[in-house]
């Protein structure tokens, strides 16, 4: 929690001193008021001048006024503070999962890093609010209280030490047992996030198959466990407010008690006094007891929010598995051109390797297309050419420099990359297509993606809105909008990850004949597993395994790559193989 502290600015440490100043004025206000109490006790007591008891009633008054306002300073410096840290803290966490790779994302979890990033942080939230009003105010009330009963009996002073020797042990004992608790309730909850996002983006699929009893059976479980633990940590929680509650009472009874007691075998003359004393004495002890209250609570909360501080500490401070280059540019001009050498890739905690030995080139304007079956490693080959992930033998070149050297941003500022899942984000079609690029131009790049004819029947043409993951395009213009995304970059590389298997054979012809012409200059690898896709690249690579097949034209490759043969005739007759 401590480390997390290094994210305030300088202008929170100024609320934090005013914060301070407000508790320390409060606690001299609610310290002030057992003085004026006992005052008024002997006023009483002795039938002086009601304008004397009105006086003092007054000041008391003025001291529960003032010790209202210092309170209500308090807990606004505190909410501005605690607010600050945790946007801060949720900034810092979110640049960093920026920077992640694959691998570190996928050590992580997305449901996980959700988790991070809104429930842990708002625990860190919640205890910094009510830590600074607490634990700044428990010690100085404590010290204070202290003070002030002193002079006080001796047996009243020896009754409060048990009583709050008494609260440590118990409080102490319940945090012991809850403390592992946190860490697996925590776990839980990302086990929650993960099985519900999975149901919602996976709704389709499960009401299809009718498997929606399965699915509420896996989110029935996992929800029973996090009930099952939460239920208990809580439980044993409760129990403190009993066990604190019982022994205010039983100190508040015992000191007078043995205040009756003193008062009895007392000279009539100390008789007064000591009755003023136990009344004053009564309220110090209560306060006393109310600072280590106070700071029992914020323990109560540490174990929890500790958990919550390590998630996110874990996540800030990860170490990258992929060390940002330097270079922004090649010192040789060879816009375009891709070369792979020797290239090995393992996968993070597995032994085989996914690539092995993987050598070709894509000269500048050349279309290299990449097939094989489902596995053999095609979307991995691809991934590594803007290092999403990093090889694990053998270098890549991207301009005839090795993509490690290049700044993150400069390599990806040279690369049109189209998934293979299309990923499309709420706003508008212009807002989509210009994605990362301001001032794009919008409506060649939806000419070149045959997205025109779809814009044209819109009401607001481009800027029509767009739901939330494309939920109100079809799977074939979602495709089309992450092409023209693309496109519109105007990239040195165009990457298509089976990028057109949505599109039909018109659209994926026409679309194709649009970027031979209006992106000639442009390097263009595409990954796909239909031979009419690819048969005109000027070099097909097909994969097995993770090893290289063959590599060649579409003619070379029928005569001499088993592997393209068996992809050629299970999709293609003899007469469109025979047709050029």
């Amino acid at each position: 929690m401590i480390k997390l502290l290094r994210y305030l600015e300088k202008r929170e440490y100024l609320y934090i001193i005013a914060c301070l100043g407000a508790i320390i004025l409060q606690v001299w206000f609610d310290l002030k008021l057992p003085d004026y109490m006992s005052e008024i006790t002997t006023l009483v007591q002795l039938e002086s001048d009601i304008q004397r008891i009105v006086i003092a009633g007054m000041k008391m008054l003025l001291c529960g006024m003032g010790s209202f306002v210092s309170a209500a300073l308090t807990a606004w410096f505190a909410a501005r503070i605690s607010s600050d840290l945790s946007a801060n803290v949720r900034l810092k966490l979110f640049e960093k999962v920026q920077s992640f790779s694959l691998t570190e994302i996928n050590g992580f979890t997305v449901p996980s890093l959700i988790t991070r990033s809104t429930n842990d942080i708002a625990q860190i939230q919640s205890f910094t609010v009510m830590g600074l009003q607490m634990l700044f105010k428990a010690p100085i009330m404590a010290v204070w209280a202290i003070v002030k009963i002193l002079d006080k009996s001796w047996q009243w002073s020896v009754v409060t030490g048990i009583a709050v020797v008494f609260i440590i042990i118990a409080v102490g004992v319940l945090i012991l047992l809850t403390i592992p608790r946190f860490q697996f309730i925590q776990e839980l909850t990302d086990d929650l996030n993960r099985v519900a996002r999975e149901n919602l983006t996976g709704l389709e699929v499960i009401r299809s198959y009718n498997a929606e009893n399965s699915q509420e059976e896996k989110f029935d479980d996992i929800n029973r466990k996090l009930t099952r633990h939460s239920l208990f940590a809580n439980r044993i929680l409760g129990m403190q407010l009993p066990v604190i509650t019982m022994t205010m009472n039983f100190l508040a009874l015992t000191v007078y008690v043995i205040g009756a007691m003193m008062i009895q075998s007392a000279a009539s003359t100390d008789k007064l006094p000591l009755f003023s004393d136990m009344v004053a004495f009564s309220a110090y002890a209560a306060q006393l007891l109310l600072a280590f209250v106070l700071l029992i609570t914020i323990f109560l909360l540490l174990p929890v929010t500790q958990v919550s501080a390590k998630r996110i500490n874990a996540v800030i401070e990860k170490e990258l598995s992929l060390q940002n280059g330097t270079e922004k540019e090649a010192p040789i001009d060879k816009k375009g051109k891709v070369e792979f050498i020797n290239v090995d890739f393992c996968y993070p905690g597995t032994e085989k390797n996914a690539l092995e030995n993987i050598s070709f080139k894509a000269e500048k304007g050349e279309t290299v297309a990449i097939i094989g079956a489902t596995g053999a490693g095609k979307t991995t080959l691809v991934n590594l050419i803007p290092r999403f992930f990093d090889v694990t033998g053998g270098k890549i070149l991207v301009d005839g420099m090795d993509v490690k050297k290049y700044d993150a941003n400069s390599l990806t500022e040279k690369i049109g990359y189209v998934l293979q899942k299309a990923m499309i984000f709420e706003g508008t079609l212009r807002s989509n297509i210009s994605f990362g690029k301001e001032g794009a131009d919008v409506e060649k790049a939806a000419g070149i993606a045959q997205l025109t004819d779809f814009i044209e029947t819109l009401e607001d043409k481009a800027d029509s809105y767009v739901a939330q993951s494309g939920g109100n395009l079809s799977g074939g213009q979602k495709q089309r909008v992450a092409i023209a995304r693309a496109v519109a970059r105007k990239p040195e590389i165009l990457i298509f990850d089976d990028s057109f298997s949505a599109l039909d054979y018109k659209t994926d012809r026409k679309l194709r004949a649009m970027l031979e012409t209006e992106m000639a200059d442009t390097t263009k690898i595409i990954v796909a597993q239909r031979i009419s896709t690819i048969r005109k690249a000027n070099r097909i690579i097909a994969l097995e395994n993770g090893r290289i097949a063959g590599c060649g034209t579409h003619d070379e490759l029928m005569k001499s790559c088993e592997v393209y043969q068996e992809f050629a005739h299970s999709q293609l007759s003899q007469e469109e193989l025979a047709y050029a």
